[in-house]
């Protein structure tokens, strides 16, 4: 899913976020990735995905990329969390991929604990860091969501990580050789996690810091986001069952996942 580069020519990381209607927040999310990321890598891109914006996100992520040759954006229609997710990874560039959210409920300098287990030379080689929230900072009710929604997927696929959504993980861009993600909505990351999973690719897990968004507005959780969550569970876990190879497409032989 992901064009071919010359090794030589990638940066050594990636770092993207999906930013819907985030005009309060890309610039400084910008300016933190640059400042904080930067320092942890040899080299660095910053991907701004504009998921159909109506605010002044587009305007603003053209700006800083025209002011940073490491800022690129990618603009496509709204298609949804998920589908924004996909148009990062199928558009980054570096030979790790990195990915967080556009709201500055995270403190990217946490990045640095994902990368430094990718290369742990004491520990088991992995292929993914997944990080987990520590304490959410959300609405009561989205901690109830959130809780029951990985019980579920946990149960349907057997998948052992503590927080689907957190949106802080880091992967070496071999994980996406000839993967099919179909999932627009919020059910990619939990979609990713269990093809990952299935394909024996080995994972760890490493705690992060949440905190609560200090602006904009969030636009998960409703209702009809949910009902299409958990109609592409469902696909899913149908898929899997009846047309697996499919499903997973092509991958050479991996060691054992690690959770």
């Amino acid at each position: 899913m992901i064009e071919p580069l010359a090794p030589s020519a990638r940066p050594h990381l990636t770092f993207f976020f999906p930013a819907y209607n985030e005009e309060e927040n890309v610039e400084r999310t910008v300016q933190l990735a640059l400042e904080q990321v930067g320092p942890m890598v040899d080299s660095l891109e910053v991907l701004i995905v504009d998921d159909g914006s109506s605010d002044r996100t587009p305007e603003l992520a053209d700006q800083l990329a025209a002011a940073d040759s490491r800022v690129h954006v990618f603009h496509q229609p709204n298609r949804g969390y998920g589908g924004a997710l996909k148009a990062g990874f199928a558009n980054a560039s570096g030979r790790l991929i990195a990915f967080s959210d556009g709201d500055l409920q995270f403190d990217l300098n946490e990045l640095r604990l994902l990368l430094d287990r990718l290369d742990d030379p004491g520990r088991k080689k992995v292929d993914a860091v997944i990080g987990w929230r520590i304490k959410r900072k959300d609405p009561f009710h989205r901690l109830v969501i959130a809780k029951t929604y990985n019980a579920v997927v946990s149960v349907a696929f057997g998948l052992r990580v503590r927080d689907i959504d957190c949106a802080m993980k880091v992967f070496r861009r071999e994980v996406f050789d000839g993967l099919r993600l179909d999932s627009h909505g919020p059910f990619l990351s939990a979609e990713l996690l269990v093809k990952l999973r299935a394909r024996k690719v080995p994972m760890a897990q490493v705690g992060v810091h949440h905190f609560p968004r200090a602006a904009g507005t969030n636009t998960g959780a409703s209702f009809v986001k949910i009902l299409r969550t958990f109609r592409d569970l469902g696909k899913l876990r149908l898929a899997l069952w009846f047309d697996r190879r499919r499903t997973l497409g092509e991958l050479p032989a991996q060691g054992t996942a690690h959770s």
